[in-house]
């Protein structure tokens, strides 16, 4: 792994897309001598937001249409995750001899730490914060970064030298990399998702794939055995190969019955250290004992942090029992595939919170769930009437205007023993500026249900 850094000394770098690694990116870029500035089309969510720190750190920055005139005098283009890198314009500059690199690579290449790198389309939030967990409780530091709250150019900043950078990884992420080599890489999983961006599934895959695409025989690969994407894609590495599996013991592979987590023939730790609902979740514990055990960590010591882990926030987050209801607040739900491993989790009648901005999906996945799982069905935002057209006649359909108005609803059909879901299987763009916005308003609403005076 590169250590030395990319020499920006001197250069002019036009970085595209106001947001939060474009805006660390450019302090890092002032730090190493860079003269950084900003384009944006003005499309991005949350722009304001952005706006406002760039203004604040003095960091130069543009809104405009037509973005052409920035790159005139460009040394290196630095792009945000949101900037595809099959963009008609991008083709231009690097026409024009200018390098193009994402903001993972630029970054990646001043860690002196090794990265955990985890990609697929659920379940990375998860399985990186609870690694760090793990970690932490081995008595070492790691710190969390990639395609989170926190960019890696700020990790870089930021003070202090961890003894590992745990990196959730996109696929828009992944798209621009060429350096980029963590020492070990997961691929937990691929659904279909993103696909206006990839167009298809095997480009999307082989797009996952590419968190791999620089290791070698030193570092470590891990694949979900039980996936058949990931699966087919393990044998076209040169990393060593890990494995996690909820139904076939192996070498090299990460285990789970019902009652233990295994490492090949070893048990590891008893189910029951496991706090989190849903059999995915034990996907995601499997795949950090994997990350674990391939950094040769102390395994036990690292288990302690299992035991203690209760997840993250708006996945699968329980919020609140009120009059034995319990409510869930699981907005990272961007997709229909999330949407039915939420539906899986639960043996209880459920009352479902569903909407939003949708992928283009049909929900078709969903219908055999909504029908062997939910009592009622609440929608909202651009998508509720697909989804009512879906799901007419699996159970009663009730629409609303906003999260309060959908919580009301919901607490009038739900019974003692039943839970509340918020589990979307949309983006949040139609009303919020994020998941977790939607998330947060959700939890809000939850709390004024049980104490009207809440806030």
């Amino acid at each position: 792994m590169a250590t030395d850094g990319f020499d920006v000394k001197d250069m002019n770098v036009v970085l595209v897309g106001l947001g939060r690694s474009t805006v660390a990116a450019s302090k890092l870029l002032r730090m190493k001598g860079a003269h950084p500035f900003i384009t944006d089309s003005g499309q991005s969510a949350g722009l304001e937001i952005w706006m406002e720190q760039a203004q604040a750190s003095q960091i130069p920055f543009v809104i405009e249409e037509d973005q052409a005139s920035s790159f005139s005098r460009a040394d290196l283009v630095i792009i945000s995750p949101g900037v595809p890198w099959a963009a008609d314009f991008l083709t231009h500059v690097r026409a024009a001899g200018i390098t193009v690199m994402g903001e993972l690579e630029f970054a990646s290449t001043f860690c002196t730490a090794p990265i955990l790198a985890v990609t697929g389309t659920n379940g990375k939030t998860t399985v990186t914060t609870l690694v760090q967990e793990m970690i932490q409780s081995a008595g070492h530091s790691a710190v969390l970064a990639g395609n989170n709250d926190t960019a890696l150019s700020q990790v870089v900043l930021d003070k202090g030298d961890p003894e590992y950078i745990v990196l959730e990884v996109s696929s828009y992420q992944l798209e621009s990399i060429d350096l980029f080599h963590p020492r070990v890489a997961a691929l937990l999983n691929i659904t279909e998702d993103h696909l206006e961006r990839h167009g298809t599934m095997e480009h999307y895959a082989q797009t996952k794939a590419r968190i791999f695409s620089n290791q070698t025989r030193r570092d470590v690969a891990i694949f979900n055995a039980d996936d058949p994407w990931t699966a087919q894609l393990s044998t076209s590495v040169r990393a060593y190969p890990f494995y996690f599996s909820l139904t076939n013991r192996g070498d090299s592979t990460l285990y789970a019955d019902d009652s233990f987590f295994y490492y090949e023939d070893k048990k590891i730790a008893p189910i029951s250290a496991n706090l989190l609902p849903g059999r995915h979740n034990l996907e995601n514990v499997l795949a950090a004992l994997a990350i674990v055990q391939a950094a040769d960590l102390p395994m036990q010591d690292a288990v302690e942090g299992l035991r203690t882990f209760r997840g993250v926030e708006h996945r699968m987050e329980h919020v609140r029992n009120i009059g034995g209801v319990d409510y869930y607040n699981d907005s990272k739900s961007t997709n229909e595939q999330s949407l039915c491993v939420a539906l899986k989790s639960f043996n209880n009648p459920i009352v479902l919170i569903a909407g939003g901005r949708g992928k283009g999906g049909d929900y078709s996945a969903v219908i055999p769930l909504i029908k062997g799982h939910v009592k009622s069905l609440i929608l909202m935002g651009e998508d509720a009437v697909k989804m009512e057209r879906a799901f007419q006649g699996l159970a009663p359909i009730h629409n609303a205007e906003s999260m309060m108005d959908a919580l009301r609803i919901a607490q009038k059909q739900a019974q003692p023993g039943d839970t509340v879901l918020l589990s979307p299987g949309c983006a949040s763009f139609d009303k919020y500026r994020n998941f977790e916005e939607r998330g947060r308003e959700f939890k809000t609403c939850v709390y004024r249900l049980s104490d009207p005076s809440a806030s």
